[in-house]
């Protein structure tokens, strides 16, 4: 299974919204995810399921991927909320029904995917990887093992790379 965690476009600064939950993307958040998503969409990428954190900034980075035809079906999962650990999302991916080919993406948030991902890859967090906003982390995982530690990179791109 291809796995591609999303970081949410460029947001709202923080202390303007009352609730973080509530920062939108910016105009130039927008305008950027959206071309990220035209990119992606040139390189015949497509996901069977664009799965999202219910922060607004996030779901808003999810529909534009979702309108832009990268994905089958769009949905919202509070497993991917800031700070949320990898655990429970496992055991979420262990009842998602994978068929050979299967291609997921998450759209969240930091720290959650620099910590993921190092902990699908390595069996840990490192605190050596970050992800940009906009920015796309592509993983390989295996079919039988745990995907903890034995998951392999192939894709980490900040937005500029894929302008």
């Amino acid at each position: 299974m291809e796995l591609y965690l999303i970081r949410h476009g460029i947001a709202v600064e923080r202390g303007i919204y009352a609730e973080d939950y509530d920062r939108p993307l910016t105009e130039k958040g927008c305008d950027r995810t959206r071309r990220v998503a035209q990119r992606l969409n040139q390189l015949g990428l497509h996901f069977d399921l664009i799965l999202t954190s219910p922060f607004l900034r996030a779901s808003q980075t999810a529909e534009i991927l979702y309108e832009t035809g990268l994905g089958d079906a769009l949905e919202t999962s509070v497993l991917l909320m800031p700070d949320c650990p990898l655990e429970p999302w496992l055991k979420w991916l262990k009842a998602f029904p994978t068929k050979q080919g299967s291609c997921l993406a998450l759209v969240g948030h930091e720290p959650n995917w620099s910590e993921w991902t190092e902990q699908l890859i390595w069996g840990e967090p490192l605190g050596q990887l970050r992800v940009k906003k906009a920015g796309i982390v592509g993983l390989s995982l295996p079919e039988q093992a745990s995907p903890l530690g034995n998951s392999e990179l192939f894709w980490l791109a900040p937005p500029r790379l894929m302008l």
